[in-house]
């Protein structure tokens, strides 16, 4: 009786548990390049994180290293870190390359001082779509290390976390934006500076 009792236990939890449909899957493997494109003159991989830039040099045009992959609904975490003056950087999702062009079009969870855990929109709108509050910035930043980028993506709604503080809840109002593509890590162009991306791990949504 027992035993019967502790089988029919069994089955009613696992009926009762909800099923995940996907589990968070690395989409950098930390030693190449594979699933990714990209001007590899400006990005390397280096301790098990790609860095764009170079602190040796100016950089002359905006860069991005991109998967070659396309995504819609998901939930993203990655770990950011920059070095250099004045560095400024992003990741870039639900973007489209521009045919025979460096640059990319799409939103952008936008990396560096004063842009940190703003929503930017990149070659189209080109403006920030929200900004994140700078005294929420200043308490959780952590400007010579490395800082958690949470982008969730679900349908028209988009949000952003940084270190685990929502800084970011949009719903994009254009119907004709597109809700799907790929996902990139930038360089910017000006002084010397470096981005370094590391442990990016996806979530697709259904």
């Amino acid at each position: 009786m027992l035993r019967t009792l502790s089988l029919l236990t069994l089955l009613t939890c696992l009926l009762l548990t909800p099923v995940q449909a996907e589990e968070a899957q690395p989409i950098f493997d930390g030693e190449s390049f594979t699933g990714w494109e990209g001007n590899l003159d400006w990005f390397r991989i280096e301790d098990g994180a790609v860095v764009g830039g170079t602190l040796k040099k100016k950089i002359p045009n905006n860069e991005f290293l991109c998967t070659e992959k396309r995504y819609k609904n998901f939930d993203l975490t990655l770990k950011v870190k920059v070095k250099g003056k004045r560095c400024n950087a992003g990741i870039q999702f639900r973007t489209e390359r521009i045919p025979d062009h460096h640059e990319v079009i799409g939103y952008q969870a936008d990396v560096g001082i004063g842009w940190w855990g703003s929503l930017y929109d990149e070659s189209r709108r080109n403006k920030l779509l929200v900004t994140a509050d700078k005294d929420t910035i200043k308490k959780i930043l952590k400007p010579d290390d490395w800082n958690e980028y949470r982008i969730r993506c679900e349908g028209k709604r988009i949000q952003l976390w940084l270190n685990g503080v929502q800084t970011v809840d949009y719903t994009e109002e254009d119907p004709d934006i597109p809700d799907e593509g790929i996902i990139g890590l930038q360089i910017h162009s000006g002084p010397p500076t470096e981005a370094w991306y590391k442990d990016i791990l996806l979530t697709e949504l259904d």
